[in-house]
């Protein structure tokens, strides 16, 4: 049997077409990714399960090609691959990213008291959740024991620092307890969201301020301690300070955690996973 070529050729413009209007319905938030790939998975002869991966990921808002490659590399999955046609391992990883993270490319501040986990609980971010990228800041204060240079802080001169804030280099910028000063190089930032992926950047509450004046779509979040005597036993068990620097970070905390309202959202920080995921999971609100 013959098929005719013009009865062929609109069965695959009205495929074509079919595809289009899923993922218009996608980016028009009307209907989630996640949704349509379990349609797919349910309905093997369905439009969506004919769908290309890559399709349906770069359908989300926000994601950018660059995103979705990266993504697609984690997971493990080609892009050649149909929806339909993923295995159960492919699907399991796919439905686990789809219920986390397609979020649009967002600045994600956590800010917080001292020794109350922020960078504790942006490590644990860093090592679990790959597609959120960590904003270096610069730094006048030495480097604390485990510290790394370009990792957890690039640690600059008062003069390096002066020829930044000259430059206007920053997107915030801090003296932080009246001694060091701390900030955020913008270009930094921006090159980041522009490929679609979101950032996570670990601030104090002066900061962060800065941040809702110059950035007001970014999404703040305040890391507080299950209680005051929890606070103080941390810091103190940090040793990282004297008598009078913990005196004087304890009167900042007091002023910090009178702040929790300026903020989008508060997560205790009882347990560092349990806190990373709580972070994690605002991104999608």
């Amino acid at each position: 049997m013959t098929l005719d070529p013009a009865l062929g050729a609109e069965a695959a413009l009205r495929a074509r077409r079919a595809r289009a209007e899923v993922k218009r319905a996608v980016h028009a938030r009307e209907r989630t990714a996640l949704d349509v790939a379990e349609h797919a998975w349910e309905h093997p002869d369905s439009v969506e399960a004919g769908m290309r991966v890559t399709e349906l990921v770069d359908a989300i808002p926000g994601i950018g090609r660059h995103r979705m490659e990266r993504v697609l590399e984690r997971l493990e999955i080609s892009p050649r691959k149909r929806v339909g046609g993923l295995g159960s391992r492919q699907r399991e990883r796919l439905r686990e990213w789809l219920d986390v993270d397609p979020a649009p490319a967002r600045l994600i501040v956590l800010a917080g008291p001292t020794a109350v986990g922020k960078g504790t609980v942006a490590q644990h971010v860093r090592d679990h959740y790959p597609w959120i990228r960590h904003s270096v800041s610069w730094t006048t204060r030495a480097p604390r024991p485990g510290e790394i240079d370009g990792v957890h802080y690039t640690f600059v001169s008062d003069a390096e620092f002066d020829e930044a804030l000259a430059e206007d280099a920053f997107l915030e910028w801090a003296k932080v307890h009246n001694s060091h000063r701390y900030g955020t190089p913008r270009a930094q930032v921006q090159a980041v969201l522009d490929t679609g992926d979101s950032v996570l950047l670990e601030i104090d509450l002066q900061g962060a301020r800065q941040i809702r004046e110059r950035m007001p779509e970014a999404l703040l979040v305040f890391l507080a301690p299950p209680s005051w005597d929890e606070l103080v036993r941390r810091l103190v068990g940090r040793g990282t300070e004297d008598e009078d620097e913990r005196s004087r970070r304890l009167a900042t905390a007091e002023v910090e955690l009178a702040s929790q309202d300026e903020f989008d959202a508060v997560v205790v920080n009882r347990d560092v996973a349990e806190a990373a995921a709580e972070v994690v999971a605002l991104i999608g609100r």
